[in-house]
């Protein structure tokens, strides 16, 4: 009882120290011009696919439907950790008041909610068209498709208000310093001075239900659309879907790999410069490559792109 009335009593954290990548100043220059032209990339790849979609009546189906809300999710999801991480570069160690801190937290664990849940709506879109296409028009109508957006941001939504509510609610009396260059769980969870156990198997069980639950829906559209690619007689076809498959797994892969590994662990462990090397992965890397894999590689894109750029050719 005296214990939780000193604590109590204890001034509350007002800000959190990120130490962001590097110490070292010269390779803090070039970090900075490298991730600031990723950032860059990654904003003007999703945006011209969010057009190209609005803009085109050729790209208004149900897989172009989720590739939008995809690109949208990625320039938010890319913004919310690219500017700290920036600004770290620039000026570390990057000063961040305590409310800001959970709001990056708050908006960052919704949207890689919404981008699991939104990557399994996708293979499920793949899996219907190819392996049960008579019924794709039915089974992905309209309201179909924007239910199951609704959905994943709703769902990523929820899961991180529970998580930020848990993690807002620990007590915060020092050191403020955190190893990473975004407010994430563990580095959070690290500095907090009162019990979280409760917290850590909110955390943990989130994390698998939100995770893993999605990761098996994804990998069993796969698995389904790979056995139906086999069955297919011309062995160029088999190629190309082949290749599809492949580069979308890729992504969803190493996305889910590395998310599943920082994330399903106990929370409460000693923050390391590989989990700042790895949250590079699915903050940065995924969110650059994904608009190439799903979109830019795609052919009715490119003759949306081809029309844009050559209105006169194509009328």
């Amino acid at each position: 009882m005296e214990r939780s009335l000193d604590l109590a009593n204890m001034s509350r954290v007002q800000e959190f120290i990120l130490l962001g990548l590097s110490a070292r100043q010269g390779i803090r220059d070039v970090l900075f011009v490298v991730f600031l032209a990723l950032y860059l990339l990654t904003l003007l790849e999703n945006t011209l696919i969010v057009f190209l979609i609005c803009s085109h009546t050729d790209l208004h189906k149900p897989m172009y439907f989720f590739l939008g809300n995809l690109s949208c999710l990625e320039m938010c999801y890319v913004s919310v950790t690219m500017p700290s991480l920036l600004v770290g570069l620039r000026a570390s160690p990057c000063h961040v008041p305590f409310a800001v801190c959970i709001i990056q937290f708050f908006l960052f664990i919704s949207l890689i909610g919404t981008k699991c849940t939104l990557l399994a709506s996708m293979a499920y879109d793949r899996y219907v068209a190819i392996c049960r296409p008579l019924h794709y028009p039915l089974l992905m109508r309209p309201q179909v498709c924007l239910s199951l957006a609704m959905t994943s941001w709703l769902g990523g939504l929820l899961v991180s208000v529970v998580k930020t509510t848990c993690i807002a609610s620990l007590s915060y009396c020092g050191p403020n310093v955190l190893n990473h260059f975004f407010c994430d769980v563990s580095p959070l969870l690290d500095l907090s001075c009162t019990h979280v156990a409760l917290t850590e198997l909110v955390d943990f069980i989130s994390a698998i239900l939100t995770f893993c639950g999605t990761l098996l829906i994804a990998l069993g559209s796969y698995a389904a659309i790979g056995r139906a690619v086999l069955r297919m007689p011309s062995a160029t076809a088999r190629c190309k879907a082949f290749s599809t498959c492949a580069s979308h797994l890729v992504v969803v892969g190493i996305f889910y790999s590395v998310v599943l590994f920082v994330y399903s662990r106990p929370s409460r462990v000693e923050p390391t410069n590989l989990n700042k090397v790895l949250s590079i992965i699915y903050t940065v890397a995924t969110p650059i490559c994904s608009p190439i894999v799903y979109c830019l590689r795609n052919r009715e894109v490119h003759a949306a792109l081809q029309k844009t750029l050559h209105p006169q050719k194509w009328s």
